[in-house]
């Protein structure tokens, strides 16, 4: 994946240090590019169906997994870190409806652009890197270690 013009690329600066979250963090990025890509690129009404279905249930994948984690690790702000995903989920689901309804568009593709995109950027680089800080003291009691191997536990 190339880079891509409105700058959503990753970089190891968004890293939390456990590898699970940062892949799927990753392949966030790539789903939203795609997405993104898709609405202002014309593709068939059919491919950015199944993209934006897939993105929607991968994003609600992630953030079972990454509340997961917060709460083995006693993440202090849990609560306030599970109702960001959830008006995000409110907020990606009225885009989704708007999809639904009009199909892709111009307005669209910018909604996507300004509100998931920054959305997705922000989140990782201001609330989930404090989960990875206080997993990092919890862990190892330094706060400057850079990477954990941390399995979130799947439940079947």
């Amino acid at each position: 994946m190339g880079e891509r013009s409105f700058g959503l690329a990753w970089s190891e600066d968004f890293e939390l240090g456990c590898e699970q979250v940062d892949s799927q963090h990753r392949r966030l990025f790539e789903l939203v590019s795609n997405l993104v890509e898709a609405c202002t690129d014309g593709y068939d009404i059919k491919i950015l169906n199944e993209t934006l279905d897939f993105l929607v249930n991968y994003t609600v994948q992630h953030f079972h997994d990454e509340e997961e984690f917060q709460l083995r690790y006693n993440y202090p702000g849990y609560q306030q870190h599970k109702q960001m995903h959830e008006d995000f989920k409110v907020v990606v689901g009225e885009h989704v409806h708007e999809f639904k309804e009009n199909g892709s568009s111009l307005d669209l593709s910018n909604a996507v652009n300004k509100v998931v995109v920054r959305w997705l950027i922000n989140h990782i680089q201001r609330e989930d890197k404090k989960i990875g800080n206080h997993i990092r003291r919890v862990e190892t009691g330094d706060a400057n270690s850079r990477k954990l191997k941390v399995k979130i536990p799947r439940h079947g």
